[in-house]
């Protein structure tokens, strides 16, 4: 089938890369979202999707709005069928109707669990024990189509947000192409979801990212590791921001206030309501991101010091 790829983050490159080198299927072209500024110089960076397809030399469209004139392109290329992952922007039933086959979205939860913007993110911050990805017929709700395959894995202790991501991809890139099979050959069945189980998961913004050292430590370790690498939790030390990445419930016994570091040598561990955490890496603010070990030898921070005071 003559294909339209629509994705944008890091996610969903190998899948693209996987369609691309299959025999039976051809990405003719490639949607995304527009370059944009990143870091403090504001360097115009293109998405990673448009990166991976004009490594291939496939032509790439990037719109600030699909909706506006969007459709009316997208139906002069004579697509077959489109398979969205992560592209962020929502699709108007125009767009929905213009391949023969319609849009397949490849989607990292087991829907109807966590639907929405971050799916992968809040399986950690949950503390889910599974979760993965679904292939769903696209339609005007949101990731409320009909489920073609789901493809379930475990989340492992104490996997990172990014961890996970990088797996859950690999999954979506062994799976596409023979979902995309059935689909030409008139064999995939579809199943309707059921709303009773759904759930929405929204964006995750800076304000939804400071650390709350009074609850358990399980519950402050999965925090910290589902937004691991990005968009990273954090809390203040000295009226400083203090990023964390990498936790895990600390097994040895400490006795402190939510926040107080009860060990400091080679190890961060932090008292939490109940428990406490051990910290991997740490960026404090101005500064780059690194292992405990570098930044207590740097003593920017001492048993007894309290994390979370601004």
């Amino acid at each position: 089938m003559k294909a339209i790829f629509m994705g944008t983050p890091e996610f969903a490159v190998n899948p693209l890369k996987k369609i691309i080198n299959s025999e039976r299927h051809k990405i003719i072209a490639v949607v995304t979202q527009p370059d944009k500024a990143v870091g403090r110089k504001a360097i115009l960076t293109p998405p990673p999707v448009k990166v991976a397809a004009s490594e291939y030399g496939i032509p790439v469209y990037q719109f600030e709005k699909l909706r506006d004139g969007g459709a009316e392109i997208l139906k002069t290329l004579g697509a077959d069928i489109m398979i969205t992952c992560a592209y962020g922007q929502i699709l108007t039933q125009e767009i929905i109707d213009i391949c023969k086959f319609g849009i397949i979205n490849i989607h990292a939860s087991l829907l109807p669990r966590y639907r929405g913007a971050a799916p992968i993110q809040y399986a950690v911050i949950n503390g889910e024990k599974k979760t993965g990805i679904t292939f769903m017929q696209t339609d005007v709700g949101l990731d409320t189509g009909d489920v073609i395959k789901r493809v379930e894995t475990e989340i492992m202790p104490n996997e990172t947000y990014g961890e996970l991501a990088a797996r859950l991809s690999d999954i979506a890139a062994e799976n596409v192409c023979g979902v995309l099979d059935s689909i030409e050959k008139g064999t995939a069945t579809k199943e309707k979801q059921d709303d009773k189980f759904s759930s929405y998961v929204k964006t995750i913004k800076k304000q939804d990212c400071i650390i709350d050292f009074s609850k358990n430590s399980e519950s402050v370790s999965n925090f910290i590791n589902g937004l691991d690498p990005q968009p990273v939790a954090f809390t203040y030390l000295n009226g400083k921001t203090v990023k964390m990445y990498g936790a895990r419930p600390f097994e040895g016994f400490t006795e402190g206030r939510a926040g107080e570091v009860t060990v400091c040598d080679k190890r961060l561990v932090i008292s939490c309501g109940k428990g406490a955490v051990e910290i991997l890496e740490i960026q404090e603010e101005g500064g780059k991101r690194m292992s405990v070990a570098a930044f207590i030898v740097g003593r920017k921070v001492a048993k007894g010091d309290v994390f979370g005071l601004k």
